[in-house]
């Protein structure tokens, strides 16, 4: 998830003088009312909200936030229904100015913010003033913030989602400085009568990970199987939104898994192992069909983890308890 990151600060003095992008503004299903300008947005700022299940008959999977916890505390913390579309912001970067005045919240990752130069708090919902900049630095903690406003990021819908699907291509295109990004009617609710909500801070440090054996774990030795509970895996680099890597001991096959696997269904957090004995988890734009064979498949309450670590932090499995 490393990638160069230029700082925009040099375009807006301290982080929040009114100079405009000279990049030409991209049509960005603009509407009359409330917009947020992207005036710079780091490595790779998507638009998502819970995703758009029930598609893998056509080859579309749910995609949406890969912190679904964090969305939705975000669009919470404003007064939106849990399923708002938001910012996903991975590892920092973004510079966004508020047109008018507008309520917004940060949740998941924990890093530097600022609001047109003063410090910002998280996962609290905060009015910024119209032309007001707010700017995300690189993540200290965790890889992935959301950024939610009052009404919704209201682009156009796709198969009954805004999320960015980042596999097959579906919903908005990456944000680029110069979007013009439409924000939905104010919702009728207020603003929650709390000073506070929080998660915990995403952890540096290992994280343990439930998970359920199968469907495939026949084609793997018992020396395998004891591997992958007793080992630490090392999330690699090269991890994105469709999977994360990890690295660790190879999981040898058994005589059961000598031939090839003909492409079978696959779910967000299923475990496939490549032909080199290394696993992968997939994640919200996994494709829909594959065929390397699922050792296990983490169980829905943990993948939200995911999200959030970074390369070269410890993963753990562990057996989660019998399905229902």
């Amino acid at each position: 998830m490393a990638a160069d990151r230029a700082d925009p600060r040099g375009a807006l003095g301290d982080g929040c003088a009114a100079a405009r992008p000279t990049r030409a503004r991209r049509a960005c299903a603009i509407q009359e009312g409330v917009v947020i300008e992207v005036v710079a947005p780091g490595p790779l700022s998507l638009i998502e909200d819970l995703g758009r299940p029930g598609h893998a008959d056509v080859g579309v999977t749910r995609s949406g936030a890969l912190d679904r916890r964090a969305l939705t505390l975000a669009n919470r913390l404003v007064g939106n229904q849990e399923a708002a579309a938001a910012i996903e912001v991975t590892v920092g970067g973004l510079f966004v100015r508020f047109e008018e005045p507008t309520w917004f919240a940060v949740t998941g990752a924990w890093g530097p913010m600022s609001l047109s130069g003063s410090d910002c708090p998280s996962d609290t919902a905060v009015l910024a003033r119209g032309g007001s900049v707010l700017s995300l630095g690189p993540a200290d903690h965790g890889a992935r913030y959301y950024v939610a406003v009052r009404g919704g990021i209201d682009v156009d819908l796709v198969l009954g989602s805004r999320s960015t699907d980042t596999l097959s291509g579906l919903g908005p295109a990456p944000l680029a400085a110069g979007d013009m990004l439409p924000v939905g009617r104010m919702a009728s609710v207020p603003i929650p009568a709390v000073d506070t909500l929080t998660l915990s801070a995403p952890t540096d440090g290992p994280v343990d990970v439930a998970v359920h054996l199968g469907p495939r774990d026949d084609w793997f030795s018992e020396e395998a199987l004891v591997a992958l509970f007793d080992s630490a895996w090392t999330v690699g680099a090269d991890s994105n939104r469709i999977g994360m890597r990890l690295g660790g001991p190879a999981l040898e096959r058994s005589g059961v898994g000598s031939g090839e696997l003909r492409s079978e269904g696959m779910v967000g957090g299923s475990i496939q192992v490549s032909p080199s004995g290394q696993p992968t988890v997939l994640l919200a734009d996994h494709p829909v069909t594959g065929g390397y064979p699922v050792i296990a498949v983490v169980a829905d309450a943990d993948l939200d983890t995911f999200a959030q670590l970074r390369p070269g932090q410890s993963v753990r499995f562990r057996h989660a308890p019998p399905l229902p």
